[in-house]
This record gives C-alpha cells, sequence and structure tokens, in this order.
C-alpha cells in the first residue's frame, strides 16, 4: 500500500530525540508548520534511557573548559553553544516546571533527578503548538528515478521522503527537512545508523560511526573472568599517552567486566584510547592501584619482610592490595616479579593494561562519526542538497558524558531550527521570524 501526501509547506523532521524535539519548539513557537516522523512507538526513547540513573542535563564548569570537552570538534560546536549554551538548557527546563539542582561535581540534574516528567511537559507544550507527530514511520529515503544522477538535489527537485509504516509505504514532500536520526548505539532505542548508506549514496561526506564513551576489551584467563568479572576497581589513577604524544591521567572507579574494564572512569578516555587502538592495533592504560601513596612508600612497604605469610597476606596487610587489584597483578605479571620488591612496588604504582579493542558500537554510551561538518554551512545545512538539515548525534562530534553530549544535541537542534527559519524565508515561503530566539 502506498500513500502520497501533499505536506510542501510544511517542515519535516525525521527523529524524536532531543536534537528533533528542540527544533520542533523553535519552529513551532514561530508558526512554523511542523510534522515529526520517528520509527519508535514513542519519541525520546534514549532521552529516557539516559535519566534511568538520574538525568544529567548539563554542567555548570567555565565555558571555556566546558567547549574543551569537545576535543577537536570544539570549533564546530561553539558556534552552536553561542546560541544555546548550559545556561539557556536550564532555564528552558525552567520553562516547562522543572527545576534543576547542581551536584557536588558541577553536573546539572532534575530536582527529582527523572528524565518522564521533563518529556510529558515537552510534549504537552508541542501538541498545543501543534506539532504533529507520525510514530513508526521508518524513514527509508528518498523517491528518485533510479537512472537519476548521484547528484541530484534533493531539495529542489521536491523528491518525496519514503516512510515504512505497518498500514505500508508512505510518501510526502517538506518545504525543508531536518535529519536528526542519532548515531549508531542503542539500537533497539532507534539510533541504528540506518541512514548511513542512505547519505553516502547521495554522495554526502559520512565519517564511519564508532564507539564513543564506551568499554574495552583485554582479553582475560577465563578464570580471572569468573573470579572477579563485575567487580569495581576503587580509588584509581588511569593514565595513557594519545596519538600526538600528550599523557592524559585522571583519577576513579573503573569496572572490571568479562570483556575487560568499562565504567566512568574509562568512558572518560575511551575516545583517545580508542583512536590509539585504530592505529595500532591496542592501546596501552597505566593503572596506578594507590595514587594517594607515594613510590617510595610503597616500595619499602613492599620489601618489608614478610616472613612466613604468603605474599597474597603480605601485600594486603602492608600496603591494602586485595581482591581485584591483587587479581589484576596476578593475571598481568609474571610471577618473577613477586620476587623482586622493586618491580612489585613499580607495577602497583604502574601496571600496563593492553587494550585491544573497543565495545561494539550498539554497547556504547554514545557514538563517533556521523555528517562531516564540512558538508554542511553554519546553519547546519547541506551544502549539496539546499534546504536539508542535520542536528544531533548524526554530527561528526563526541563528547564524554557528563551533560555535554546532550547539551550539544540540543544546540544543534536549535541551530539547525534558526537555520530553517532562514532559508524559508529566502526562499520566500514565510514572512521573516521574529527576532527574540533567546527562548523557543
Amino acid at each position: 500500500m502506498s500513500v502520497s501526501i501533499s505536506s510542501s509547506q510544511r517542515v519535516a523532521i525525521i527523529g524524536g530525540g532531543p536534537a528533533g524535539l528542540m527544533a520542533a519548539e523553535v519552529l513551532s513557537a514561530q508558526g512554523i508548520a511542523v510534522d515529526l516522523y520517528d520509527a519508535m512507538p514513542s519519541v525520546g526513547r534514549k532521552f529516557l534511557l539516559a535519566g534511568r540513573g538520574g538525568l544529567n542535563l548539563t554542567h555548570t564548569e567555565a565555558a571555556a573548559d566546558f567547549l574543551a570537552r569537545y576535543g577537536d570538534r570544539a570549533p564546530e560546536i561553539a558556534p552552536l553553544l553561542q546560541h544555546f549554551d548550559a545556561t539557556a538548557l536550564r532555564e528552558w527546563a525552567h520553562g516547562l516546571g522543572i527545576s534543576t539542582f547542581v551536584g557536588s561535581s558541577g553536573r546539572v540534574f532534575p530536582a527529582d533527578m527523572k528524565a518522564a516528567p521533563l518529556l510529558r511537559a515537552w510534549l504537552k507544550r508541542l501538541r498545543e503548538a501543534d506539532v504533529r507527530f507520525h510514530m513508526r514511520h521508518r524513514w527509508l529515503g528518498w523517491d528518485v528515478e533510479q537512472d537519476s544522477p548521484r547528484h541530484t538535489n534533493l531539495q529542489s527537485s521536491q523528491a518525496a521522503l519514503i516512510f515504512q509504516t505497518p498500514q505500508g509505504q508512505v510518501k510526502t514532500t517538506a518545504a525543508a527537512t531536518l535529519f536528526a536520526l542519532g548515531g549508531g548505539s542503542w539500537a533497539r532505542l532507534g539510533s541504528d545508523g540506518a541512514w548511513v548508506p542512505l547519505f553516502t549514496q547521495r554522495d554526502v561526506p559520512v565519517a564511519p560511526l564508532q564507539p564513543a564513551n564506551c568499554g574495552f576489551d583485554a582479553g582475560w584467563s577465563a578464570h580471572f573472568i569468573e573470579r572477579f568479572a563485575g567487580q569495581p576497581l576503587k580509588t584509581v589513577r588511569a593514565s595513557y599517552i594519545d596519538l600526538h604524544g600528550t599523557e592524559h591521567s585522571r583519577q576513579g572507579e573503573l569496572v572490571v567486566s568479562a570483556g575487560g574494564v568499562e565504567g566512568s572512569l574509562i568512558y572518560a578516555m575511551s575516545a583517545g584510547l580508542r583512536d590509539r587502538i585504530n592505529e595500532d592495533g591496542f592501546a596501552t592504560l597505566t593503572l596506578d592501584f594507590l595514587p594517594d601513596k607515594a613510590l617510595d612508600r610503597v616500595r619499602s612497604e613492599v620489601a618489608h619482610p614478610r616472613g612466613a605469610r604468603s605474599m597474597a597476606s603480605h601485600l594486603q596487610s602492608k600496603v591494602g592490595i586485595s581482591g581485584v587489584k591483587a587479581g589484576l597483578l596476578r593475571e598481568l605479571l609474571d610471577q618473577s616479579v613477586y620476587a623482586d620488591p622493586e618491580k612489585l612496588a613499580l607495577a602497583i604504582k604502574g601496571l600496563p593494561l593492553r587494550l585491544i579493542a573497543a565495545r561494539p558500537l550498539d554497547e556504547a554510551i554514545s557514538s563517533a562519526g556521523g555528517v562531516r561538518f564540512d558538508a554542511l554551512d553554519r546553519h547546519l545545512m547541506l551544502r549539496q542538497h539546499p534546504g536539508l538539515f542535520c542536528a544531533g548525534e548524526m554530527l561528526d562530534w563526541e563528547a564524554p558524558t557528563g551533560g555535554y553530549l546532550l547539551t550539544a544535541c540540543f544546540a544543534s537542534g536549535y541551530c539547525a531550527a534558526l537555520g530553517i527559519m532562514q532559508w524559508l524565508q529566502s526562499e520566500s515561503q514565510i514572512p521573516a521570524p521574529k527576532p527574540n530566539y533567546t527562548n523557543p
């Protein structure tokens, strides 16, 4: 069954995550008709999952430090944050009736820590603004002739958007289209990266999707997995050297998994570790089990005569090494090291852990890669296809957890909406937008 819908004076948004919903709000607030499509039965599914343990909306650190979290993509993210930054995000949440607070780490959370009340209030406002939601609409591409040139201008030719629905295929056109289809992590929630070949077939440059904020494989022995998988490794300092020769070091907690390591400390370093593995085939993560003790003190304690005590008892009583830390030493060190107090002390203060692969993309919290920024203009419109815009995690950027991911997704949707308004105005399809963009 195929149905054609004429909606050329409406804007289509494909993807119901934070970027798509924010764009819908900005546009509808200016009186622009919006149709929002999503493949899932409801919108915001990954957003709700992110809030399961407490929704970390954004962060309060200084603007320069905040921007630095985006690494090599900071120059591209900076203009987005100039329009909609962490402060604007908090004010927007307050406008929905959701109060926020700042945690001890500087992270910003809703007062009740939950995502669902915020999403409900948001969707209520969008529906009151006449945003039309089309659920279970999976975008399949454009309706173009089989013999069309690869460089067909998809918007000016008014190529219809094709969706698969429970009732069959649906085709529709729009005055402008925003793609906010997410990255490639958590496919069961809708971010499956299925859009990538549809874009590359139209010569849109796309950087390969890769896992970000992810765990890594270390190739543990079966014995180690059986005894220690799932156990936290607390109060350690981890460090590695990136591809530019710069050392990165952080203190915190990680978790030993069946495959290798994961947890907040690992996620914070995942981009550099992943890039190192891509370049060299492995990455070396150095673990300091006793970051609050100087090497000289550890050396002295390890060298203390242990008498009839076992080495395990000696390490536990003298330096506090036991459990999973002791297990890691046994897993990674040659037995001969235990007979040399100097080498053993050095290992406790700097145990090299060889990481051999990032965990699969679908397990990652987020993804890197996506539509390259050089394919977009400053309004996030595709240069080769005027009238088509992109936002959110499907762009080629990444950031650590801590509110940075959500903030940039919101900001990109906000800025793409401003770009769409300018585009429609330039095409003489709508009046000039109202000048106040400070609050959608």
